[in-house]
């Protein structure tokens, strides 16, 4: 597993921004071999976001050939709900690259048949070739996509039922209202997440720290979902400064030297990256 660590929330989403970009330039996408990407929500992404429109404005990459599909999606909520997870991605991302609209994937919330809407799903990730990249937030629980604690570590994208402390955290985004939040949602597996040939999680403020501590140094267990990220091959964790506060001085000094040659340099950015 590789750990970056940088500054703040800025240099990490520049940092994530330009692996993404970086990844999607090496592959060369076209229509017959598209670069299939595993998408995020919540607040994490959207400084990452933010740098890959910019990047795309700046003709830097091109979404023309990218497949997306997103971790999840609220039950019951209209896909036009300013915070459903529809709205969200057009919002920030969708609407301001060049990406079809039939290349996005979004799980169905509405779908008048959930199971098959999640079976439909992963047939449709196989279909795509599998995600060649997923990016991901965690909660301060470690949680990953909606895999709350005591999730399988084997689990594929399914119904899920948020605990409370998820429901609170995400009340911020509904005027701070617990009870107009969703009680369920439809979310890919942890299993599902670690079948991508690259998984980059992105780790960000104070809040996250006992969540890091535990995606780094702690023991692989169902309890904090993010564990899983210690088995995958290739799998990598971008954090800011804030986020380290739990960490042994050991695991952030080894951290912190090994990849110091991988940090945010700005325009240099894009090649670091690559290495």
């Amino acid at each position: 597993m590789r750990v970056i660590i940088e500054p703040d929330y800025e240099r990490l989403s520049q940092w994530a921004a330009y692996y993404v970009a970086s990844r999607i330039r090496k592959a060369n996408p076209s229509e017959n071999k598209p670069f299939v990407l595993g998408l995020p929500t919540g607040s994490s992404p959207l400084g990452m976001y933010r740098n890959l429109v910019e990047l795309h404005r700046k003709g830097e990459v091109s979404f023309r050939h990218v497949i997306t599909f997103n971790m999840d999606e609220y039950v019951g909520l209209p896909e036009d709900h300013p915070e459903s997870y529809h709205s969200f991605m057009w919002t920030h991302f969708f609407s301001h690259i060049d990406i079809p609209r039939e290349n996005v994937h979004i799980l169905n919330g509405n779908a008048p048949d959930l199971e098959k809407e999640c079976a439909g799903y992963e047939a449709k990730i196989k279909a795509a070739g599998g995600i060649d990249l997923f990016l991901g937030g965690i909660g301060p629980d470690g949680h990953i996509a909606f895999n709350e604690p005591g999730s399988s570590l084997a689990s594929r994208t399914r119904i899920k039922t948020l605990t409370t402390d998820t429901i609170i955290a995400n009340s911020r985004f509904f005027g701070n209202d617990v009870d107009s939040v969703p009680k369920t949602a439809l979310t890919v597996g942890v299993g599902t997440v670690m079948e991508a040939e690259e998984v980059l999680i992105m780790v960000n403020g104070h809040n996250k720290a006992r969540a890091l501590q535990q995606a780094v140094e702690g023991a692989i267990n169902q309890m904090w979902t993010i564990t899983a990220l210690q088995g995958h091959r290739k799998g990598i964790i971008v954090t800011d400064e804030a986020a380290c506060a739990e960490l042994k001085v050991s695991t952030y000094r080894y951290f912190k030297d090994i990849e110091k040659d991988n940090l945010c340099p700005d325009s240099l950015l894009r090649y670091r990256v690559e290495n």
